[in-house]
């Protein structure tokens, strides 16, 4: 049983660490590849690395739904977006002030809190069914088009999303690189998202825990290291609009289009705790967000200041503890 422990905990840690990897070789090859191509840079800063720093959930909830692990890849989107607020900014807030400047960020969290209130109100029957699945998508899809037509007409007014989005594509490569960097990354994405759902499905059986909680804790946290090291990133170099818009279009591409997957692809009965813990966390934590970050004292409206900070990271820990509380007192 130690033997095998230990393969599950290194496919877990390998798994992780390719992920990352070949997720920025999978964007820095779609960003060139689309350069190549004519896409409009601002095209390809707001969407393409956005949704690149999403594809380690989706391979993982894609991988999961398809081993028929479908409470895996739930508990990785609804814990990935309880992780990027709490944990991700959090942290980052501790360290760096994080002022909101963007219109579009403004915009975009209310609609953030709408695609949860709608996931909620898809799974409150307790079956997460492939009607559930592609009505999520479809607003994903309805999302990402507001998303191009809200960035281009906010470049016109100098937004400074849209201008520090653009800032962040990666140098153009060569057309040949660009596709074996484009392929590479998105082969290795699928093996080490295998290795990672093996090894997180192996750790569960072996320590008689669920899927979901997995899902909530490892597996969230893991994927959710891009987006801390982004966001810290991008706080370091004071672009502080693209530290929060990483979370906030993080969250959105999590809640519409990760959580889409595993309906899609497994349909399942949702388990009891999603509804009665997860998901009211994670919507309660996207208004907190909202309140702190443009309704709360006149004097740090659309700042994330330290005091917020320690707010968010200690409910991360919080959360953590009452997973972990529930797990060992079912």
């Amino acid at each position: 049983m130690l033997l095998s422990t230990t393969l599950f905990a290194v496919a877990i840690i390998l798994g992780l660490v390719v992920l990352i990897w070949s997720a920025d070789q999978f964007v820095d090859g779609a960003s060139s590849l689309a350069q190549h191509w004519g896409v409009s840079p601002l095209i390809i800063g707001m969407l393409i690395i956005g949704l690149g720093t999403s594809a380690p959930e989706m391979l993982v909830a894609a991988t999961a739904a398809l081993d028929g692990k479908p409470d895996l890849g739930i508990g990785n989107a609804l814990g990935s977006n309880i992780t990027n607020i709490t944990l991700v900014l959090g942290a980052t807030a501790l360290f760096f002030t994080l002022p909101i400047h963007s219109n579009i960020i403004k915009k975009e969290l209310p609609l953030v809190l709408g695609a949860g209130l709608l996931a909620w109100a898809l799974l409150y029957d307790g079956d997460f069914t492939r009607t559930d699945g592609f009505i999520l998508f479809a607003s994903l899809l309805v999302s990402i088009g507001w998303m191009i037509y809200s960035a281009k007409k906010a470049g016109k007014k100098d937004d400074l999303l849209v201008k520090e989005s653009i800032d962040e594509i990666p140098p153009e490569m060569p057309f040949k690189h660009a596709v074996f960097w484009l392929l590479i990354g998105l082969l290795l994405l699928m093996v080490s998202s295998k290795a990672l759902v093996w090894g997180a499905s192996g750790i569960a059986n072996q320590l008689g825990i669920s899927d979901l909680i997995i899902g909530l804790t490892i597996v969230a946290i893991g994927t959710s290291l891009p987006e801390l090291a982004a966001t810290i990133s991008s706080a370091r170099k004071g672009e502080t609009d693209l530290a929060i818009g990483n979370i906030v279009g993080s969250n959105l591409f999590n809640t519409l289009g990760v959580l889409a997957i595993p309906a899609i692809i497994s349909p399942s009965i949702v388990a009891p705790s999603v509804l009665s813990r997860d998901m009211p966390i994670m919507i309660g934590l996207t208004v907190l967000l909202l309140i702190l970050g443009f309704g709360c004292l006149k004097k740090s409206r659309y700042k994330i200041v330290f005091w917020k900070g320690a707010i968010f990271f200690s409910l991360f820990i919080a959360y953590e503890g009452l997973l972990y509380y529930q797990t060992v007192n079912p």
